[in-house]
């Protein structure tokens, strides 16, 4: 005999889902992980490049199997570049100057 009751049965997803809905959704923080990183060739690239990968790298849920998420994937991408570069520009930097400010 069926029970007509308000169980969760029917809904099992409706479970388990207590977190907050507050806060930068997925897509935002690729779109502004993209953006940083676009930004971070430019200007501080050492601080926008490592921001850039944080914000893809959570937008994307901390996995590499998210499908869809492609501002995600180039701010992961395009943040390591830049951070690479920066790097680079730092260390060549010091090795002219022979370490005298």
């Amino acid at each position: 005999m069926a029970v007509f009751g308000n169980g969760t049965r029917g809904y099992p997803r409706s479970r388990g889902r207590t977190w907050q809905r507050t806060g930068p959704d997925r897509a935002t923080l690729g779109i502004i992980g993209a953006i940083c990183a676009v930004a971070g060739f430019f200007v501080l690239g050492i601080v926008l490049g490592p921001v850039a990968m944080f914000c893809g790298w959570r937008s994307m849920g901390g996995k590499w199997a998210s499908a869809g998420s492609v501002p995600a994937l180039v701010a992961l991408v395009l943040g390591a570049i830049d951070t690479l570069l920066a790097l680079v520009a730092l260390v060549g930097m010091t090795a002219w100057s022979n370490g005298i400010l």
